[in-house]
């Protein structure tokens, strides 16, 4: 059994040691290099000097750069929001559509991830920009109702280069991250708790609100998580969908890389970022641990 048990840990050990040699090298010996820049100066146009300052960090949290920190914060709450409204009845239908139903529901939600996000925000340009699919509807509709009376010139809406554009953007990207775990939590729900309540006469609203809701506050808060942290550190979509004021602080972050080079500002900006992301994990941890399912 000794021996057994010896074996089983060699072949363990085997099989996790590539991974985990490949997850050091070229995961987090990058990210501790970067972690190093965060604490250091530009000494020369391409040379770095780690001198253990703070200077960056006191930087990030300046009044101009904490605005847009608490903008991007902002942006992502709402996106998180508007997914999690959007979602949750998405969800819901799934778990209660039928078997056939349910697979064909399933792969229409992941199916925007066989497709490059580029892509599908190019998409997404084409259907908002002046002369885009929503607005040649609309001046199709403006057209046919200045028969019955005049109606002047349609005016086309500006619905790129703005928040507007971003929000919706974003909430197009990440509404499936949303739907996935709502649908895991829901689908593992006891419907016999759904039928026992609608017998008691609660209603439909109420065992949403009352039993549904509370039943599914795991998947919600994972749901939360994995939706607010990318839509947090986004940048494509804002950098193509939005206007000057409406960059979030992923775009500040590649600018300091790329244009100003100031390599450890821009890394200790990225930490700030990874820093709040651990922060959010530990607080869905800590209601995970409140939730009914995890105390019993």
């Amino acid at each position: 059994m000794e021996q057994s048990w010896k074996q089983a840990k060699a072949v363990f050990a085997a099989a996790l040691g590539p991974p985990l040699v490949w997850l050091a090298l070229f995961f987090l010996a990058p990210l501790a290099i970067v972690w190093a820049y965060s604490f250091g100066h530009n000494a020369g146009l391409t040379e770095i000097a780690i001198s253990g300052t703070f200077g960056n960090y006191a930087r990030a949290i300046e009044p101009l750069y904490l605005k847009i920190f608490l903008k991007s914060a902002w942006v992502a709450a709402l996106t998180t929001g508007l997914c999690l409204v959007i979602g949750f009845p998405v969800a819901l239908a799934i778990t209660f559509a039928s078997d056939k139903a349910k697979t064909w529901l399933l792969l229409l939600v992941m199916l925007p991830f066989w497709t490059n996000l580029l892509i599908r925000t190019y998409a997404l340009i084409a259907v908002l920009r002046t002369e885009g699919y929503v607005n040649q509807g609309l001046e199709w509709l403006w057209t046919l109702a200045s028969v019955v009376a005049p109606l002047g010139d349609f005016q086309p809406l500006q619905l790129l280069h703005n928040n507007f554009a971003v929000i919706l953007g974003l909430v197009y990207v990440h509404l499936p991250f949303m739907v996935l775990p709502l649908y895991s939590a829901l689908d593992r729900l006891d419907k016999s708790l759904l039928e026992a309540s609608l017998d008691l006469g609660a209603g439909h609203l109420r065992t949403l609100f009352k039993v549904v809701v509370p039943l599914a506050l795991p998947g919600i808060a994972s749901g939360v998580l994995i939706t607010f942290i990318p839509a947090l550190g986004a940048y494509l979509t804002p950098d193509l969908l939005g206007g000057p004021d409406s960059q979030m602080i992923a775009n500040v972050i590649e600018r300091q890389f790329k244009r100003a080079n100031d390599w450890p500002f821009g890394a200790a900006m990225s930490f700030v970022l990874m820093y709040l992301t651990f922060i959010a994990i530990a607080i869905q941890a800590l209601l995970a641990k409140r939730t009914p399912e995890a105390k019993g």
